[in-house]
């Protein structure tokens, strides 16, 4: 079943005291688009498009947003920045997506004027207050042959980078100022591209899509165009493209439509980020307001192949952070993870202990007061047993469960050992705190509430 949502259309000064408790999307029926999270002082902030109206028949961005979460599950309006506080200097219907950088103290906010030109604001703290230091574009329309919008800004060893374009991807190195280029842009070389125009190949005029991302992963750089990703050994490339990480595979029920005219692969506008050893993909979804044109933003997992290649996302109301006791936990999808690393399987993966003591941190587990403990499935080939501690909301915190437990059965297959817990909440935040002998591994598939 379907659920498409009607926009709390709230007057602008109700936003600053605005919070929200989200599952996917991050934030419901408010137009909050083109995310890209960035994790300042521990604390989540997403800078964004914002599409006015659900009653939108054309794309109508009156501003940008900031918001930011302590867990990515409870989100609070930070700020907006309106066109008419840039060197726009008046209203404007085309504020497209946006980026932010810091450095040395000062946070830079760089903002779209529509498929045009590109501008930088710049702030003392992660939601401003913003000025604009050039009063004028940053990139300008004549600057490469591409249009210069829907920019993002890539790290890399101290250095920062700006990426653009569209169908084109350049690369600029910035300057130690932020608000001025060190290079002249460069084309970003794409080996046997795809995109949602050009899923077959074909389209030469367009074969990628605009909104371009980078990250970068074990060594490897990631050029992403929504859902569409390439690889490189080196940032300035060339990148071989690689695939998407949303297929038909992805959806929940009630997620896979309405999309857009060329399929679910269009439009997913967003970026990667990595917070407490885990992996995320925020994007742009329309599967709950059923417009192109007033968009939400979702968060899934990601986790890497051995081969360095991106697994396919799940796409569905749950969200990240964020979990059900009436259903299997996937251990990979962790919250918080010390001394642990993600070992890929058959069928998906697993987490493997890679120091005598580790902690695997899951909040927000919904329904847990109906059950009496957890099943874990666990797998070693060498620890005769381990120490296992549970507890609640921190690392310090109540003591749910503590004893010397066994792999459970076989050796090498996954064995099953139930941990039994008294007075389980409504709504739990559970840390397990692992503890192996020197030089063993324990490998553990999922969690599961069992009553």
């Amino acid at each position: 079943m379907k659920h498409h949502l009607f926009p709390l259309l709230l007057p602008a000064f109700f936003l600053m005291a605005l919070a929200v408790t989200g599952q996917n999307p991050i934030v419901p029926n408010m137009g909050l688009n083109d995310p890209h999270v960035h994790i300042f002082n521990d604390t989540a902030y997403v800078y964004a498009s914002h599409d006015k109206s659900a009653k939108n028949k054309r794309f109508i961005m009156e501003d940008w947003w900031v918001w930011s979460s302590p867990d990515l599950v409870n989100w609070s309006h930070r700020g907006t920045l309106h066109p008419k506080e840039t060197y726009i200097g008046t209203d404007f219907e085309g504020c497209w997506a946006t980026d932010v950088g810091y450095r040395d103290g000062k946070y830079y906010w760089y903002f779209s004027e529509k498929n045009q030109q590109a501008g930088v604001m710049v702030g003392n703290s992660p939601t401003g207050p913003w000025t604009d230091p050039l009063g004028k574009p940053l990139l300008s329309e004549e600057l490469t042959p591409t249009d210069e919008y829907d920019m993002a800004i890539f790290e890399d060893n101290g250095e920062h980078y700006i990426i653009f374009g569209v169908w084109d991807f350049y690369i600029a190195k910035l300057n130690h100022d932020m608000i001025s280029l060190a290079e002249v842009p460069k084309k970003l070389q794409i080996n046997n591209p795809r995109g949602p125009y050009n899923q077959d190949g074909k389209n030469k005029e367009k074969p990628t899509d605009d909104k371009p991302f980078v990250h970068k992963y074990n060594g490897k750089y990631y050029l992403s165009w929504g859902c569409f990703y390439a690889m490189s050994d080196q940032l300035y490339g060339p990148y071989d493209y690689k695939g998407t990480v949303i297929t038909k595979e992805s959806f929940a029920e009630g997620y896979d439509a309405p999309t857009w005219p060329n399929g679910f692969l269009q439009g997913r506008h967003g970026s990667f980020f990595e917070w407490h050893n885990q992996w995320y993909y925020a994007y742009c979804d329309i599967s709950q307001t059923g417009n192109r044109w007033f968009r939400d933003t979702f968060i899934s997992y990601v986790h890497f192949r051995e081969n360095g290649e991106m697994a396919t996302i799940r796409v569905d109301g749950t969200g990240v952070a964020n979990y059900r006791a009436n259903g299997a936990i996937e251990a990979e999808d962790y919250f918080k993870a010390e001394g642990f690393e993600k070992k890929e399987l058959e069928n998906g993966f697993s987490v493997v202990t890679t120091a005598q003591k580790s902690h695997l941190h899951f909040p927000n587990i919904k329904g847990a007061h109906n059950y009496k403990g957890i099943t874990l499935r666990t797998r070693t080939n060498d620890v005769p047993q381990y120490a296992l501690e549970v507890r609640r909301n921190a690392l310090e915190g109540k003591v749910l469960f503590k004893d010397t437990l066994e792999p459970g059965p076989g050796r090498q297959g996954f064995g099953s050992v139930n941990i039994p817990m008294e007075g389980l909440r409504e709504t739990e935040s559970l840390y397990l705190l692992f503890q192996v002998a020197p030089g063993t591994e324990l490998e553990i598939d999922e969690l599961q509430f069992y009553n």
